[in-house]
C-alpha cells in the first residue's frame, strides 16, 4: 500500500489489514513493521510485560486500534490498559503506549504519532530503537526526552526495566 488508500471510518473499522495500519483523517497510514529486531523487541517487551500484570494491574495488548479522536485511529506496538478497557476498539487512553522504530521509521512522522496519543490522554509512552539501541520516554509535562541510564521508568505503575533486558541479541 505505498499510494495513499481513502476508506471510511466503517469500513476500515470493518476490515482487517495485513499488517494492521492506522486511519487518520480518512486515509490509511502505513506502519513500519515485521523485520526481526522489530518484531523481537516488540514480543520481549510483552513477555516482560505480561508476566508481571498482576504487579502492575493492566493489561498488556499488543497491536491494539486505539481511538485517539474522532478521526484518528492508531496502532501501538504494545499498550497497556485498565483491566476494565474491554473494548474490542480501545476508546480511553492507554496508560502506557510503547512503540518500536523501524529502521523506515522518521522521526518527524513518529512525532506525529505521539502528538495525537498525548492530546488523546496518553500519559506515558516509550520509544524503543531496537537498530539504535537507544530509547525516549514522552509524557504530557516533558514533551520527549532520551533515556540516559537506559531504564525504562513507568512510575505510576511501579515498572522498571534495562533496556538490555528487553533488546534481543544481535
Amino acid at each position: 500500500m505505498s499510494a495513499a488508500v481513502q476508506v471510511s471510518l466503517a469500513e476500515y473499522l470493518s476490515t482487517e489489514y495485513e499488517p494492521d495500519c492506522d486511519y487518520v483523517d480518512g486515509i490509511l497510514e502505513e506502519r513500519n513493521v515485521g523485520l526481526r529486531r522489530h518484531s523481537r523487541t516488540q514480543t520481549l517487551l510483552a513477555l516482560w510485560l505480561g508476566v508481571r500484570e498482576k504487579e502492575h494491574g493492566q493489561r498488556v495488548l499488543v497491536e491494539q486500534r486505539v481511538r485517539v479522536s474522532p478521526s484518528r485511529i492508531r496502532i501501538p506496538d504494545v499498550c497497556l490498559v485498565s483491566p476494565d478497557n474491554n473494548d474490542e476498539l480501545t476508546q480511553r487512553p492507554p496508560t502506557l503506549w510503547i512503540e518500536v522504530l523501524s529502521p523506515d521509521d522518521r522521526w518527524s512522522r513518529v512525532q506525529v504519532r505521539l502528538n495525537d496519543c498525548l492530546r488523546f490522554g496518553v500519559e506515558m509512552i516509550w520509544i524503543i530503537d531496537p537498530y539504535s539501541k537507544q530509547a525516549w520516554i514522552a509524557t504530557q509535562a516533558s514533551g520527549t526526552m532520551p533515556v540516559e541510564d537506559e531504564t525504562l521508568r513507568c512510575a505510576k505503575l511501579n515498572l522498571e526495566v534495562g533496556i538490555s533486558e528487553i533488546l534481543p541479541e544481535d
